[in-house]
Parts: structure tokens; sequence; C-alpha cells
């Protein structure tokens, strides 16, 4: 666990490239819930648990870090969200898989954007076995073509279209190990990094969208967070 102490002067500060960097948002998680058998993130954080899980618990603050865990009632992934509003940025937390099928997923929304379905614009998931990058704002999330897709009226030219707006790249992680995530937006291009270590960088127009505006994070099955900060970057 690292203790996060910044001060006001220390919220903005100069990267190597010379951009701003200045931090909108961090939680370490160092807290308890007023009421341990509900759902009670704090500081800001909102899930789908009501909507999606009849209200079940599927967020819990345990030992300074946050357990994310889909309810076996629940009809789509748990999605725990936080308002971050940037244009360019870089998104840093550590993470730990406990099991071989989780995967942690990173969710970047514009819910005033209205061609897309539910503010998509693109996301990162990171499994045990690989990572994948996909622009959902001009891929699977396109109010046109998520119709066509739900009346199996793909055609093989938009098919082809869609294989050009995500990569895949293998990538072994093990299961109950923690590790560091960094992901940096810029302009039209995402770029992840685990441990120090360049994993996948993927550009497409989605990425390009100017407004930012919300965090989500998205969970299959289950994940543990911890030391999460959100800064925006400038010229």
């Amino acid at each position: 666990m690292r203790i996060y102490i910044l001060a006001c002067f220390l919220c903005v500060c100069l990267t190597a490239s010379g951009t701003e960097k200045t931090l909108l948002f961090q939680d370490s998680f160092d807290r308890d819930e007023p009421q341990a058998e509900k759902e009670q993130i704090g500081n800001g954080w909102t899930s789908n648990s009501v909507s999606r899980a009849g209200g079940n618990k599927q967020v819990d603050l345990r030992d300074n870090t946050l357990h994310i865990k889909m309810h076996a009632t629940a009809d789509h992934a748990v999605s725990v969200k936080h308002d971050a509003e940037f244009k360019n940025g870089i998104v840093e937390l550590r993470f730990m898989l406990e099991h071989p099928q989780d995967v942690l997923g990173l969710n970047f929304a514009d819910l005033k954007l209205k061609s897309v379905h539910a503010g998509h614009l693109f996301k990162v998931d990171i499994g045990t076995r690989k990572t994948t990058i996909a622009d959902l704002k001009t891929g699977v999330m396109d109010l046109k073509t998520r119709e066509l897709r739900l009346a199996k009226k793909v055609s093989p030219q938009l098919l082809a279209e869609l294989a050009t707006k995500r990569t895949t790249v293998p990538h072994p992680l093990k299961t109950s190990t923690w590790y560091s995530l960094t992901v940096s937006i810029a302009g039209d291009k995402l770029d992840v990094v685990i441990d120090d270590k360049a994993v996948a960088s993927f550009q497409s127009p989605g990425i390009e969208h100017p407004t930012k505006r919300t965090l989500r994070i998205s969970v299959p099955k289950e994940v543990v967070i911890d030391d999460l900060q959100v800064f925006a970057v400038t010229d």
C-alpha cells in the first residue's frame, strides 16, 4: 500500500516530454464502509449493482483495496464509474487478477455523446493471457453499427472494417500477483504499460474524441485494484 500525500502546489507537474500533468482524481481506498453488508464505495464512485445485480453487493472496500466481483444474479459485467474529464490523459493503478479467467476493463466514456451506445468511446481489457485495446466510438458501439450487429445484418465489408478497430497482444500475467498499470492517451494513440514494460499500443479515431468524461472499471468476473490516479496531460 502506498499512501499519497499531495499538497496543492504538487498537483501540477511537468513530464519528461515537457507536457503538463495535472492530477484530476486519486483513490487509495484506505477507508471502511459504514455498513459492511451494503455497497457504499464513497469518494464519488458509483456502480451498476442496483440496475444490473438486483442491488446485490458487487464492490467491496477490503484491506485498503477495492474488490470487485460480479454477482451470480447479475446480467452485465460490474461497472464502477467515476467522473474525470480530460482530452489527453493518464490512468495509473495497481491491480490483481485472482483467477485465470479474470479480466480488468478500463472503459472511457462520454455520456453526452449520443451517436454511440451508452457513451462508449474506447476500452482496454487486461486478462491473464492477453491485452486488448478497442475503439468503440467508430467500432461496435456506433449506433448504426450496433443496430446492424443486433439485426445480424453486418456486411463482409463492415466486418472487415470492424476488425481494424481493435488490437490484441498476447501478454501472460500471473494470478494472485500485484501489477502496476499505466494507460496513456495522447491524440488518437493509446499505450498500455504493465510493470514498466510497454505491452500494447493502438491508434484509432475514436481514441481522439475530445472529451473523455467518465472512467468505468468493467469487471466480468473478479478483480482487485488499488492506488488509482487519473491525470490530464496538456502541452
